[in-house]
């Protein structure tokens, strides 16, 4: 904080009142001008490409100190093709179409009322992540497209990193004329200022968490002001009887070991008991580096496989470990899925077009998958240019959370002079 006098809540209700303007603001600007603003920010990333590494730089050198888990430096890491990469995601939401003011529906009732409910944006969105500095370009981008504004509170492993991306889409949201006000990014590491953030219903109109469970745990239990999060991703890729075996090996250990770190990794892996090529999927885990834990019947298919607890079947690893089970055909497979799931992304493989389609219809997830790696569970695979998050709840939005998520609507009733008898 600048001013050492100035309370978490004082801070957060100063960012909130600047944001609810600067949202107002943003409110009478045409969509060319906010389309402007991203392509400025996005090439404004790419020509400080070096200084932000230097600060990654930095965040790494620290987090290693600090001893950060496998996973956390995985992604918290920054390198030339990630920048580029998060530079291009600005550009690729720039160039999504405009969802406000778009019609949902319209209808006109008998006595000539004229109803439509139109897109809207959702007033001022508190983001609060952890790690991934490429999530404060990610948000900026898709908040400021959506008409809102975004308060940004990142993790402290990452303060370093998250300041000079911010600083570089602030010089590209400035020149294009639009305020600054619209991305800020909070200033402080203080834990005291999230618990503010969080309370702070009368400048926040929705808070997102991404991190882990105890963050996005805290964040459910403290809030005051609707959220929208996902808990955890344990990603089920289940092998049916029908699947082809060269296809399965292949999207099971690229659904596993791609990136093990990314919320969209295959955390469990289903066999069916009539699938004649599972030692060989275990064996491919296996030389993939991949340590694999077993039920008894995977217990015995190869002597590397370590004995699986009950938690393991709940355990989002997010590191190079997979548990694997045989389970009775589609049903087998559902059932365990219904037991242990988050509700994030389930996959199958099969040849069989009618066990997938029961199978896409019975699992109730966010995403679910017909031969197909869970890794794209992403929004940026889905063709929305980014996501805010993966919400795996019901309301208002689920799986990847783009611009039309971070919309509400309102009602707009046309007239012609009627009268209620």
């Amino acid at each position: 904080m600048n001013d050492l006098t100035q309370t978490p809540e004082m801070l957060i209700a100063m960012l909130g009142a600047r944001a609810r303007l600067a949202g107002a603001q943003l409110a009478s600007v045409n969509d060319a001008q906010k389309v402007d603003a991203l392509r400025r920010a996005a090439q404004a990333l790419r020509d400080h490409a070096p200084d932000i590494l230097a600060a990654n730089a930095r965040d790494m050198e620290n987090a290693v100190a600090g001893g950060l888990s496998s996973a956390m430096l995985d992604r918290l890491r920054l390198d030339e093709a990630r920048v580029a990469a998060t530079a291009d995601g600005v550009d690729q939401v720039a160039a999504l179409d405009n969802p406000l003011g778009r019609v949902i529906d319209s209808v006109e009732r008998p006595n000539g009322l004229k109803l439509s409910r139109v897109r809207v944006p959702l007033g001022v969105i508190g983001i609060i992540y952890e790690s991934r500095p490429n999530v404060t370009a990610d948000a900026a981008a898709l908040c400021l497209r959506a008409g809102n504004a975004v308060i940004l509170r990142g993790g402290s492993e990452a303060k370093e990193s998250n300041r000079a991306i911010h600083a570089a889409l602030i010089e590209g949201i400035i020149a294009a004329g639009l305020p600054a006000e619209v991305v800020q990014l909070v200033p402080t590491t203080d834990r005291a200022a999230v618990g503010a953030l969080l309370k702070a219903a009368d400048f926040v109109d929705l808070i997102v968490p991404r991190g882990g469970k105890s963050l996005v745990a805290r964040v459910q239990e403290e809030a005051r002001v609707p959220v929208l999060a996902h808990l955890d991703g344990i990603n089920h890729s289940y092998v049916d009887g029908a699947a082809d075996p060269a296809m399965a090996r292949a999207l099971i250990v690229n659904a596993k070991m791609r990136r093990t770190g990314v919320c969209g990794a295959t955390e469990t892996v289903l066999i069916d008991r009539a699938f004649g090529d599972a030692p060989a999927l275990v064996k491919a885990l296996l030389d993939a580096q991949c340590e694999v834990r077993g039920d008894a019947s995977v217990l015995a298919m190869d002597g590397r496989v370590i004995a699986a607890s009950d938690e393991d079947w709940d355990t989002e690893y997010l590191e190079a470990i997979v548990s694997v089970a045989l389970v009775d055909g589609v049903e087998g497979a559902i059932a365990h899925i219904a037991a242990h799931a988050s509700h994030h992304t389930d996959a199958i493989i099969t040849e069989d077009a009618v066990g997938a389609e029961r199978f896409l219809n019975a699992v109730d997830s966010a995403i679910v998958m017909w031969n197909a790696s869970t890794q794209f569970a992403d929004g940026g695979e889905f063709g929305l240019g980014a996501e805010i998050g993966i919400s795996t709840g019901r309301l208002h939005a689920r799986g990847p959370v783009a611009l039309e998520g971070l919309t509400t609507y309102k009602w707009i009733v046309r007239g012609t002079g009627q009268t209620r008898p």
